[in-house]
């Protein structure tokens, strides 16, 4: 698997297009996105482009087209990015940050079993 790369932002919004719906062009990724952001084609390839450097997608060429696909899985940039705010902002703890979103919060009762449940699983492990 390919280094997880630091990925901004706006690099972010590109790659859950990227993880949700590709391969895609870079015009599919723009319609893809054109109900969140109105940004121009020309600033989606450049972020497409970005996130090829990176090593975060792949560019392949299908006829006169860029199609571009992950490299990444989410699971892991997720935890990579997961890890990088734990660290900044609680010193690298989780117990005071799940407090902090607890307090917070509103978590709906769906969430607060989902959260018991997963308490009481690495309880017993």
């Amino acid at each position: 698997m390919p280094a997880i790369p630091q990925i901004s932002d706006a690099e972010w919004e590109v790659m859950k297009a990227v993880w949700d719906w590709g391969p895609l062009t870079a015009g599919q990724v723009v319609d893809r996105l054109a109900g969140e952001r109105q940004w121009k084609p020309r600033t989606v390839k450049t972020l497409l482009n970005r996130l090829v450097r990176k090593g975060a997608v792949a560019m392949e060429t299908d006829g006169r087209r860029y199609v571009y696909r992950a490299k990444v899985p989410r699971d892991a940039v997720i935890k990579r990015e997961t890890r990088s705010f734990l660290s900044r902002v609680f010193d690298g703890a989780a117990a005071p940050a799940i407090v902090h979103f607890i307090e917070q919060g509103r978590l709906t009762p769906d969430e607060i079993r989902q959260l018991r449940e997963t308490l009481d699983r690495e309880s017993r492990s």
